[in-house]
Order: structure tokens, then sequence, then C-alpha cells
């Protein structure tokens, strides 16, 4: 499992063919249920699988927060994830989770770990109304049978969101700066598939003082883009003339990040639009794939001022 984790070079291959690899665990028994559901996190966030070491219990701590353990020197707060989806760990809290998450490192108990799966983003859906606010998607392992295993793909965001709220900066325009001054007519066209993204990205937005179009997925913006671009062919403009820049997570269901960026780079229709990803998969290594796919910004996830100095040199290149 191991050598499958640091194989990044093969792994950014997937992201040329809308793929990216998952890691299957689990979590315990459902609530008022003996069955053991499947859960997932993409593997681009976890740094290491290990056996359950000592935890330090920390005076104060947040709930579901079980304490700090040292990994390698490094002091890691602990997530009792069962404890937070609502699952009963039967067999005990047994595996560590060391994942890197937008710029922070935090680890996750969990029950146990299955295995990791390649998958087509096609083949995972998104779950919002069909469930609890912790899940962004599901994926179905098996294709397009009745038959096939589903996983549920936990919103990191979210988790960390409620766990360690004190973490959570406060969004006002004097955070993000000068207002932005997109050219005439012109919106931003963001994607995100996350909720509680997608209302960060929005309080950013709107304190810097722009008009937006948000979607939920990739899918959803590049179809957007395109009936944007009919209808300004139809008053004699063109897309450019109706979106100013195109702001995309990379982890969505349908189509990710980096095929979205693709398609709009690679049509001459789109081309000069420029894309900023903004993601929570942090690394040199994700920076240099979002630069070859054609991205024009990177921003890691969530700082208002980040992101709002992004758009400012992205626009008034």
């Amino acid at each position: 499992m191991n050598n499958s984790l640091h194989d990044i070079n093969e792994r950014t291959q997937l992201t040329s063919n809308n793929q990216f690899e998952l890691m299957l665990f689990r979590l315990g028994q459902a609530p008022d249920s003996e069955r053991r559901e499947l859960f997932g996190i993409n593997v681009f966030k976890v740094r290491e699988i290990m056996v359950m070491p000592t935890i330090t219990a920390m005076f104060n701590a947040p709930p579901h927060v079980l304490g700090v353990a040292n990994i390698r020197g490094q002091i890691i707060p602990v997530i009792d994830l069962p404890a937070v989806v609502g699952c009963n760990p039967t067999r005990g809290h047994t595996i560590l989770m060391v994942t890197e998450y937008a710029r922070t490192t935090q680890a996750f108990a969990v029950e146990e770990v299955d295995e990791i799966v390649r998958l087509d983003w096609s083949r995972v859906l998104a779950a919002e109304g069909n469930g609890g606010n912790l899940v962004t998607s599901i994926a179905k392992l098996d294709g397009d049978t009745d038959k096939s295993r589903l996983v549920q793909v936990l919103d990191v965001e979210q988790i960390l969101r409620n766990v360690m709220p004190s973490a959570n900066n406060e969004i006002t325009a004097e955070s993000v700066g000068d207002a932005i001054r997109l050219p005439k007519d012109t919106v931003i066209l963001a994607a995100d598939d996350s909720p509680v993204a997608r209302m960060m990205i929005e309080q950013g937005l709107g304190a810097m003082g722009v008009d937006y179009i948000m979607t939920k997925t990739g899918q959803e913006a590049w179809e957007r883009l395109q009936a944007i671009e009919e209808q300004a062919h139809a008053e004699g403009k063109s897309a450019t003339d109706k979106v100013a820049l195109v702001l995309t997570d990379l982890e969505m269901p349908v189509m990710d990040g980096f095929t979205l960026t693709r398609n709009i780079k690679q049509d001459a229709r789109f081309k000069t639009i420029p894309v900023v990803i903004h993601s929570s998969l942090t690394g040199t290594t994700n920076e240099a794939h979002v630069n070859a796919v054609g991205a024009d910004a990177y921003v890691a996830k969530f700082e208002a001022s980040e992101l709002a100095s992004a758009l400012r040199r992205v626009i008034h290149h």
C-alpha cells in the first residue's frame, strides 16, 4: 500500500483521463444497522496509513478529537471519524489515516482500511440531496449495475469545519482587500462539489464585489460555459464577453477540474478565458500538473485574501 501511495508519477497520469484513485475504508456499523458501509477519500490526500499509535489526550479538546499523536516528530490532531459520521467501530479504532489537506495535516482514526481502487470520475455521482451533509458524492465501484458496490466519498472540508471551527477565518471585504473590477458585463464561473466550499467561495466572491455563477461539478460548469457561448454568439459576441474567469475545484464527480481546464484550453471558443484552480489537493506535484493542463493560476483552499490576490493577478494580467 505504501508503494501505491508514493507512486506519484503514475497517479498524476490518471488526471489526463478523468480518473483518480480512491482509498476505501470502513468506520464500523452504520446507525441502527449491522452493515459496515464503505467510505472513500482521494489517495492524493493520504500521506500515510499506520497501525493506531499512542494517542495523547488533550485538555479541553473539541468533541470528536481523540487527542494528538507524535508522527515522525510532528504533533498531529487525531479525529474520531466513526464518531463524526455516527458509526460504531465494534472492532475498535485500529488504523490511523494521516492526511494532508489544504496545507494542514490531520489524522483520522478508522476501523479498517480496505483497498485502493482506480475509478473514472464519470462513475462518481453527486450525493447532494441524497443523504447527510458529510458526503459529497457516491462512487459506483462495479460500473452501472444494480449490484455495484457503493462508496460514500466524505466531504473533508465540511468535517474539518465541523470538528475544528476555531480554524475558520471570517471572510469580509477588509480581509480580501480592494474590490476586484471585472470587465464590463462579465462574471466569474465557479465550480465546486462541496456545499461548505461553495458557501465560502460565494462569501469570498461577494466580499470581492464580483458577479458569479456557481456550479456543482466540472460537467455542469462545462455545459453552462457552452450555453453562455451560444447565447453570446446569438448576440454577435463571444464567451469572453460574458465570462471573465473560470474558478474550479479539482476533485468533482462526473468531470474533474483537470478535465474541465483541459476542455477549456483546447477549445478555440474558450482558450483565452483564464482558469484558476482552487483546491485542497496541495503540493508541488499537483501544482506542476495544474500548469501542464493549462491553468493560469493555482490557489490552495481556503484563504480568501490569497484567492483575491490570484484573481486580481490573472484578470489584470
